[in-house]
């Protein structure tokens, strides 16, 4: 597993979501949809993304956990949020864990800097508290996030096709078998 230099990290307090946090949640998963994305999903559909609609949508996602446990990464002392993620059981009942990470995303502005590797870890410490051993993530096969999940160990343990604002898009599973064990690496690069 791949450490990030001690140099280019920054700190974060990484905390459980309040319904609250949707519009700042909303802000950055569209910012990074749009980047990321961009040539991936249709252009018409990044174009309209809302930032009031998508705030909604996570206000009530996170009051009624519908997208499991969902933390998010602030700067020290109340600063903004600067990443969330979201995890719990997997969605598919034959993926290969017993838990799954639904979302991480980090603000644009704030990436390579450690705080993704530090929401996966503490997603990670979720899952394990919710009785999982092992997990997985789905990423699309083209996203350039998928390096990232590689660099913390994950990897490929399925393939396959999904089909998201009109296209069918190729998506690949990212797993760890051992989660403790990965936590374990964690604290000893840290």
């Amino acid at each position: 597993m791949a450490g990030t230099p001690r140099e280019q990290r920054t700190e974060v307090e990484i905390r459980e979501a309040t319904a609250m946090d949707g519009l700042a949640i909303a802000r950055i998963q569209i910012e990074t949809w749009r980047a990321s994305y961009a040539g991936i999903l249709p252009k018409e559909y990044l174009i309209d993304l809302s930032l009031d609609e998508r705030g909604s949508w996570w206000r009530e996602a996170i009051g009624r956990k519908r997208e499991g446990e969902t933390l998010v990464a602030e700067l020290p002392g109340g600063g903004p949020i600067v990443g969330f993620g979201s995890c719990g059981p997997p969605r598919n009942k034959r993926a290969p864990a017993q838990g799954e990470v639904y979302t991480l995303y980090v603000d644009l502005d704030w990436q390579n800097q450690g705080i993704g590797r530090q929401l996966l870890a503490s997603l990670f410490e979720e899952l394990v508290l919710q009785g999982c051993s092992s997990a997985v993530i789905q990423v699309l096969a083209e996203n350039p996030a998928r390096y990232f999940y590689e660099a913390m160990g994950g990897e490929v343990v399925a393939e396959g096709h999904d089909y998201f604002a009109g296209a069918r898009l190729a998506i690949l599973a990212y797993g760890w078998r051992d989660l403790q064990e990965w936590l374990a690496q964690a604290r000893r690069s840290d």
